[in-house]
């Protein structure tokens, strides 16, 4: 992609279908404007690609909307979180600032400088995180317009082993881990997810990673929007850090895909 498409891919789905997947992290891909303000060599950066990156989450998406009696939206990050995290409050309130982490990140996953002393975050956050969010508010007005309400899915992986950026990397690291949110996140859909995942082990609330993402517009009072994060270990899947993916992909997706399908229907 050239520095002046969108950073964002919406995909459609069936016009029937409240179910929006969101794929924030999937991507490796840093515009060269970018990559001129992070201080790593190349090499450096590529490892620190491997550890960040929810990799294959975009594929798992897809192929779980292919399998979906009505196909879900996809709304897929084309960029590195690298570039901006989209999934980030852009001020005060986010709390891995703490650990140089907010909506433009300063810090590597092992705490490492990213980007120098004085950089400056906030044309990143106009020319990216800004337009990402009013895309994304966008779809989920869409389908609240189209079928009353709206569902998002967030697709994330996580690895096996804590990293030294995590916060809450001391607790359980379940094969799944479903983010909730007090308000948006009713009982009967983390019911559904426990169940559609129930064949992988063992699913885990809110550890080691929580919450679940929410446009500005309509967080913490319409309650016509609601949300879920999944958050897949890697070695479910993939080789770690940043290896092939594996036969898991599929079964992965086929769970995400009877998620889906309860979703669209209750």
């Amino acid at each position: 992609m050239n520095d002046a498409s969108p950073s964002y891919r919406l995909l459609s789905g069936a016009h029937e279908s409240p179910v929006l997947l969101h794929v924030p992290h999937a991507s490796r891909v840093i515009p060269a404007g970018v990559r001129d303000g992070i201080v790593l060599d190349d090499a450096a950066l590529e490892r620190e690609l491997d550890h960040i990156t929810d990799a294959y989450t975009d594929l798992i998406a897809e192929r779980a909307a292919e399998r979906s009696a009505a196909r879900p939206w996809r709304f897929v990050n084309r960029l590195s979180r690298l570039v901006i995290d989209p999934e980030r409050f852009p001020d005060e309130r986010e709390e891995m600032l703490a650990v140089g982490m907010g909506a433009v990140y300063t810090r590597t996953t092992h705490r490492e400088a990213l980007r120098g002393v004085a950089h400056d975050g906030q044309p990143l956050v106009d020319r990216y995180f800004h337009p990402y969010a009013a895309a994304m508010t966008a779809a989920v007005r869409d389908r609240l317009e189209a079928v009353g309400r709206a569902v998002i899915v967030d697709v994330h992986s996580y690895p096996s082993e804590p990293l030294p950026y995590e916060l809450h990397g001391d607790g359980p690291r379940p094969p799944v881990c479903l983010g909730t949110d007090p308000f948006h996140t009713p009982a009967g859909l983390l019911a559904a997810a426990e169940d559609a995942f129930a064949g992988f082990g063992g699913t885990g609330v809110d550890s080691p990673f929580g919450g679940a993402y929410v446009p500005l517009e309509y967080y913490g009072h319409d309650a016509r929007v609601t949300a879920l994060m999944i958050e897949i270990r890697r070695d479910v899947y993939m080789s770690e850090p940043g290896g092939a993916a594996g036969p898991g992909v599929r079964v992965v997706a086929d769970a995400l895909a009877r998620l889906v399908d309860v979703l669209t229907t209750v």
